[in-house]
C-alpha cells in the first residue's frame, strides 16, 4: 500500500469514529424527541410535506409528469430589486435553518468541530468534497433525463430567474445555503439525534436519506430516488470520517453547476429541456 493510499484510508476510516453517547434518561429523550420533530416541522420535515402535496397535485393533473414544469429559483417580485430582495429572504432562511441545528448541538455540548466543520483537513476536505461531486453530479443528471423520458419525472427548471446582474451572484449564494442547511440539518443534526435516541448507523442513515428524498418529491419520482441515494451516500461519507465540509463543498457545488449551468445554457443547447 502506497503512503498516499493510506492516508487516505486513514482518513476515511478513523481509527476513532465518534459516537454519540445515547441518551437514557427518559425525561431528556423525550425532549431530544420532541426537539426533533419541532426543528424538522419548521424546515425540511415541512419543505418534505409540501413536496409530496406537490407530488400528488401534479400525478392529478392531465398530461404526464414529464409535460409539466416547475422551477427551483424562479421570480416571484415584478421589480427587479424586489425580486432580489426577496431572492435574498430565501438564502437568509436557509443560513437561519443552518445556523439553528448548529446552535442546538452546541448546546448539547457537540461543537462544529466534533461534527467536521472546523478547518484542520481543509485541503482533503476540497478535494473529498470534489471527487463526491463528481460521483454524484454526472450519475444525478442522467437519473433525472432517464425518469424525465420515462415519465415519472417534472420538466425541472434549475433558474427561471430573468438575465440580471443579479442573477449569477444570487444563484451562487442560493447553492451555498442549500449546502449548508442541508447537510447541517439532515446529516449533521438529525444522524447525532438519531444515534443519541438509540438508532443504528444504517437505520439512522435511511431516516436521513428518506428526508433528503422527502423534500425534492416536487420534481417527481426521480428527483426523490436520486436524492435518497445521494444521502445514503453523504450520511455513510459522513459516519466514517466525521467531516462535514466535504458534504457541503460537493452539495454547493453540485447546485452550483445546475443553477447557473443551467441559466447560462438553457436555449442554447439541445440536450437541456
Amino acid at each position: 500500500m502506497s503512503e498516499r493510499t493510506g492516508a487516505i484510508q486513514r482518513w476515511l476510516v478513523p481509527s476513532r469514529p465518534a459516537q454519540p453517547v445515547v441518551v437514557t434518561d427518559p425525561g431528556q429523550r423525550r425532549a431530544l424527541i420532541i426537539e426533533v420533530v419541532l426543528v424538522l416541522a419548521v424546515t425540511l420535515g415541512l419543505s418534505g410535506l409540501r413536496s409530496l402535496l406537490a407530488l400528488l397535485d401534479a400525478l392529478v393533473a392531465p398530461g404526464s409528469l414529464a409535460n409539466q414544469h416547475v422551477a427551483i429559483n424562479a421570480p416571484v417580485r415584478r421589480n427587479e430589486l424586489l425580486d432580489l430582495g426577496y431572492q435574498l429572504t430565501g438564502v437568509i432562511q436557509l443560513l437561519a435553518w443552518a445556523g439553528l441545528g448548529a446552535y442546538l448541538l452546541w448546546r448539547s455540548g457537540i461543537s462544529l468541530r466534533l461534527v467536521g466543520l472546523d478547518r484542520r483537513s481543509a485541503g482533503r476536505d476540497a478535494g473529498v468534497g470534489i471527487g463526491l461531486a463528481a460521483l454524484i453530479g454526472g450519475p444525478g443528471l442522467g437519473l433525472y433525463l432517464l425518469a424525465r423520458a420515462a415519465g415519472l419525472n417534472l420538466t425541472v427548471a434549475p433558474s427561471a430567474l430573468a438575465d440580471t446582474w443579479w442573477r449569477v451572484p444570487v444563484l451562487v449564494a442560493a447553492a451555498v445555503a442549500n449546502a449548508l442547511a442541508e447537510e447541517l440539518l439532515v446529516v449533521g443534526y438529525l444522524i447525532t439525534r438519531l444515534r443519541q435516541l438509540g438508532r443504528g448507523g444504517v437505520g439512522a442513515t435511511l431516516a436521513s436519506a428518506a428526508l433528503r428524498g422527502s423534500y425534492h418529491l416536487y420534481q417527481g419520482f426521480g428527483g426523490f430516488v436520486g436524492n435518497l441515494v445521494m444521502g445514503v451516500i453523504f450520511g455513510r461519507v459522513w459516519q466514517r470520517t466525521n467531516r462535514l465540509w466535504p458534504l457541503v463543498i460537493a452539495h454547493a457545488l453540485i447546485d452550483t453547476v445546475a443553477f447557473v449551468g443551467y441559466a447560462l445554457l438553457h436555449g442554447h443547447v439541445t440536450w437541456l429541456p
